[in-house]
């Protein structure tokens, strides 16, 4: 099974204070992706512990965390001892993984905020 190392930047986020995007903000999210650049739900499946996230923002040190899902909602867990962390992902199961597609994430406020793929690579 091939992880993919997929790179999202904060895009344009028109009403907050992220109007104008900011590229030194995002998450690094290592994953199985289908053919197509989706999410591989067989191989997520046997490969739950290597599927990471690591989100970055230039004003906190970065944070790890692991690719998660509950029923058919996909997360970003950070603490699995706590559900007061987690940051869900919308339809993440539907986006495609390319350079230029967009994500929502949702803040820790609950709010979705749109981040655009900028690197799709194997990971090493």
């Amino acid at each position: 099974m091939t992880l993919s190392r997929i790179v999202m930047r904060l895009a344009r986020n028109p009403g907050t204070e992220f109007a104008d995007g900011d590229d030194h903000r995002g998450y690094t999210l290592t994953a199985p992706l289908t053919d197509e650049g989706m999410l591989d739900l067989d191989a997520f499946q046997k490969s739950k512990a290597d599927c990471t996230v690591r989100r970055f923002a230039p004003d906190e040190d970065a944070v790890m965390g692991l690719l998660a899902r509950r029923r058919d909602a996909w997360y970003f867990d950070y603490d699995s001892t706590i559900d007061s962390d987690d940051e869900a992902v919308h339809k993440l199961g539907q986006h495609r993984f390319a350079v230029g597609e967009y994500v929502s994430v949702a803040d820790e406020d609950g709010r979705m905020l749109a981040y655009k793929v900028t690197d799709v690579q194997l990971a090493d």
